[in-house]
């Protein structure tokens, strides 16, 4: 292609772009359903394609990138109108912590680690499971949690509530039966530790738990495998 052949089809694809995602309407990045995410990644690429590929008809790839946001759109109503519609493209919110217990179920159904599980707690500002009452993973993947009552932040200067400084990071020590040996040296803590402590809940093998986690005063959060 030439120098002026790109201009115009990049011109032409930008103006495009631009009048097709007005219509499409506004949505946060953080509100997009996966396959809202899969169809804008789609669009994007039919666009570039339209301008470094060299078609014999670019009005037919102009009206392919037409095709697949009028599709996008017609979901989208879809969705409003038939609920079944919004289940099958978008997905429903799952609980995955319900009454302070993690609901083993739910994450093999969304193939998801435990690992990924904390990481969405920490990334709400949740560090350890104890403060958990239900935590609900949303269509967009972004979980939400509703903490324990007595969990609530408060400001503790208003209050005039003087704590010490935790001892620990609340961190993870066994996970689907298996021990988190870096986290015990991290704050050089031995097996016998950890056995003495899965004693006080009559556990003998590592297998026998779902989940363990230190606790920011030394104490240890146990749940059972099912």
């Amino acid at each position: 292609m030439s120098a002026y052949t790109i201009i115009i089809r990049s011109l032409i694809t930008f103006i495009s772009l631009l009048i097709l995602t007005r219509i499409l309407g506004k949505k946060q990045m953080g509100h997009l359903s996966f396959f809202n995410y899969i169809t804008g990644i789609t669009i994007g690429s039919i666009a570039g394609n339209m301008v470094s590929v060299n078609t014999e008809n670019f009005t037919l790839e102009l009206l392919n990138l037409a095709i697949w946001v009028f599709l996008t759109i017609v979901l989208d109503i879809l969705s409003l109108k038939i609920p079944i519609t919004r289940v099958i493209f978008t997905g429903e919110p799952t609980i995955v912590i319900k009454k302070g217990q993690i609901i083993e179920k739910s994450l093999k159904g969304l193939r998801m680690t435990l690992d990924n599980l904390t990481m969405l707690l920490r990334e709400e500002g949740v560090f350890t499971i104890t403060d958990v009452e239900y935590a609900i993973l949303e269509s967009n993947g972004e979980i939400t949690v509703y903490r324990k009552e007595n969990t609530h932040p408060v400001n503790r200067e208003d209050l005039k509530i003087f704590q010490e400084e935790p001892k620990y990071l609340p961190c993870e020590l066994i996970v689907n039966g298996n021990v988190i040996k870096k986290n015990l040296k991290e704050y050089d803590l031995s097996k016998e530790w950890l056995n003495n402590q899965l004693s006080k809940y009559s556990i003998s093998d590592y297998k026998e738990v779902l989940y363990a986690e230190l606790q920011s005063d030394g104490s240890i959060y146990v749940q059972k495998g099912k």
